[in-house]
């Protein structure tokens, strides 16, 4: 008598499946690998037989890739003030560190202590670019420079533009300027300090908690000193929020554009990075607004006595039924629930755990008498429940809470009291806001607790074309230059595969070919095997011919531009071209000749006739791929394209 094992024979049929699995991937593998070499083979060969019908080599028809080259800028036209602190001695001759005090303060944090440095950027540097760098956190620094000449606001508009790159990104602080006014306050920018006056203040700034958002608030300052007509005081007017949270600046460690533009018709613009994020106008778009209402509420109106602004009282004639227990319980016991069987009532629940143990450490007089953790009871387990039994708890029908009366509408209701409306003492008109106070320098003020604040190439205009020149010879020459040295391997990779077009071929055996054999071979039948293998091995031969064609086309078009370019060195063909010719053509006709024909016939690939999928699979296939039809038990023989 055999005995039989179960788990051998198991065992058995699974290797065995997996033999002829792994058989099965390798012989398609090796069809397609095969296919594909055959295909790169052509395409080199071809590719070799054009270099040697075209001397000239493919570097001769691309331009070599420069680095990008930086110039310091040179305004254009209408400028107040420009600087791109690419000159130390003219930094040194401009601008003016702040020798001031903040008041109020202790004197050993008033003092305006922070370091300045013109020094180049941290990451990506140009050539010859240098910027402002704020070198302390958690100091107040400040430093100003005067304007060529005084802006006045008057028929042109306002142009304000500058960099900032926050090279350590921005915990919290501000990277803003100041536009400081004409005045005595502004004659020494020795003195420059936080209420120094000021017509604009703009720029990103990272501050204090939002009330309703517990993260710190990422603006863009857009802040102006308006006068007022009447006694001659001045209020700070804030910008709305822009729509869209500005993030990015303040983590990316980029170089970013701020652009203000600020016009006659008291309408401005705000842009980041040449892009518009903010747009209104100075009547509409400031908080506190510009002109104060024409009315205002009376301070000395009083609200009467017998005002009543209840709209609704309960119902005086309202009274609580007899029946109306208030003092019934919501819940009370399921009178009708029984004990189940095999509770075990003797039993607690919990128990102490018998297998532990006092630790040796434990001092009595400290930590109190021990006693062991307690466990789930084992007896339990096996039990609907142990421990003293409860009835359960249902609703009562008899509750019905407190009582009240129900509400009606309030005969005595006179709405809501407002105080009564009378002009404005304080009220004014200002039509034309933009008529602010003359700008005589340009400041910076911060307190920040980041460092390595970088300030650069800072306009001020009144033409915003100037600004865009301006911003083509600096910003965007900088930008430039970080999106090329930040091309990813990955973009790398797919450019080159674009220019070899033949090893996309290679990406779909090594990466998508095995991952579609493990599941065809899992999952499905030895048919939808071959079949699979039928059309990959198609599709591979006929990408790689397709290649090979577009290359010879890609490398005519180069020798035709060669030709042309040729061509246009001169105005008209001279006679040493017409003996070149008839030379070439004799030797064409000589021994060598025939020799290159030999070898150009060798290498010549001969035309594949291209066949559908449907020509490929057999009839009862056909249907399988159509989605009609059962699918084959047995595999079958494929054919596939062959080079003659």
């Amino acid at each position: 008598m055999t005995l039989v094992n179960p788990s051998v024979d198991g065992l058995n049929l699974a290797q065995g499946a997996l033999a002829v699995t792994i058989q099965g991937a390798m012989a398609v593998s090796q069809i397609v690998l095969t296919l594909v070499c055959v295909c790169a083979l052509l395409w080199t060969g071809s590719v070799a037989q054009d270099d040697e019908d075209v001397v000239v080599t493919t570097e001769e028809l691309e331009e070599p890739v420069e680095d990008v080259v930086y110039t310091s800028p040179t305004p254009s036209g209408n400028v107040y003030f420009a600087e791109h602190f690419d000159d130390l001695s003219n930094f040194k001759k401009k601008w003016i560190f702040s020798e001031a005090k903040k008041e109020g303060i202790d004197d050993d944090i008033a003092k305006y202590d922070g370091k300045w440095e013109v020094e180049s950027p941290q990451k990506n540097p140009l050539k010859g670019d240098l910027g402002l760098v704020l070198k302390s956190k958690a100091k107040h620094a400040a430093i100003s420079s005067r304007l060529d000449r005084p802006f006045s606001f008057a028929t042109k508009p306002l142009v304000v533009q500058y960099e900032v790159t926050l090279q350590e990104g921005q915990e919290c602080g501000g990277a803003y300027i100041k536009l400081l006014s004409l005045g005595k306050q502004t004659a020494d920018l020795r003195q420059f300090h936080d209420k120094t006056p000021y017509t604009i203040m703009f720029g990103p700034d990272k501050c204090g908690n939002d009330h309703k958002v517990e993260t710190l608030l990422e603006l863009l300052h857009f802040i102006f000193r308006h006068k007022n007509p009447l006694n001659g005081t001045f209020t700070e007017k804030h910008c709305k929020k822009p729509k869209e949270r500005i993030e990015e600046p303040f983590k990316d460690k980029l170089p970013h554009l701020y652009t203000l533009i600020v016009r006659p018709d008291n309408t401005f613009t705000v842009q980041l990075d040449n892009k518009v994020i903010n747009e209104g106008s100075l009547l509409e778009d400031f908080t506190p607004p510009v002109n104060p209402p024409a009315e205002v509420d009376d301070v000395e109106d009083k609200k009467p006595a017998d005002w009543d602004e209840r709209e609704k009282i309960a119902d005086p004639d309202a009274r609580k039924p007899d029946d109306w227990d208030e003092d019934a319980p919501a819940t009370i016991p399921d009178e009708s629930a029984t004990r189940p069987d095999g509770w075990l009532e003797d039993e607690p629940e919990m128990i102490p755990d018998p297998n532990a143990e006092k630790p040796d450490d434990w001092d009595t007089d400290m930590d109190g008498e021990w006693e062991a953790p307690l466990i789930l009871n084992p007896r339990c387990e096996g039990a609907p429940g142990c421990g003293p039994w409860k009835s359960p708890m249902i609703n009562n029908p008899n509750y019905k809470g407190k009582w009240r009366a129900s509400l009606i509408d309030n005969p005595n209701y006179k709405g809501k009291w407002k105080p009564r409306r009378i002009p404005n003492p304080d009220f004014f008109e200002d039509k034309l806001p933009y008529k602010m106070a003359d700008i005589a320098a340009v400041g910076i003020e911060l307190w920040s607790m980041s460092d390595n604040i970088l300030f650069d190439n800072i306009i001020i205009t009144d033409d915003l074309s100037v600004a865009a020149r301006w911003a083509a010879d600096t910003f965007q020459i900088k930008r430039q230059k970080f999106d090329k040295d930040g091309e990813s391997l990955f973009t790398r990779l797919i450019n080159y595969t674009n220019e070899q077009p033949w090893l996309w071929a290679v990406y779909v055996v090594l990466i998508g070919l095995p991952i579609v054999l493990i599941l065809v071979f899992c999952c499905g039948s030895s048919s939808q095997v071959s079949q699979l293998s039928s059309v990959l091995s198609y599709i591979v031969f006929n990408q790689c011919h397709a290649n090979k064609r577009s290359s010879m086309s890609r490398r005519q078009e180069k020798e035709d531009l060669l030709q042309e370019a040729e061509a246009k060195k001169t105005d008209a063909v001279s006679p040493d071209d017409d003996e070149e010719e008839e030379e070439t053509e004799g030797a064409s006709s000589g021994p060598s000749a025939s020799v290159n024909s030999a070898s150009k016939s060798q290498l010549e690939v001969p035309e594949v006739e291209t066949q559908s999928e449907e020509d490929i699979l057999p009839e009862e296939d056909r249907e399988v791929a159509s989605g009609g039809g059962d699918v084959p038990r047995s595999p079958r023989k494929r054919n596939v394209p062959k080079v003659e």
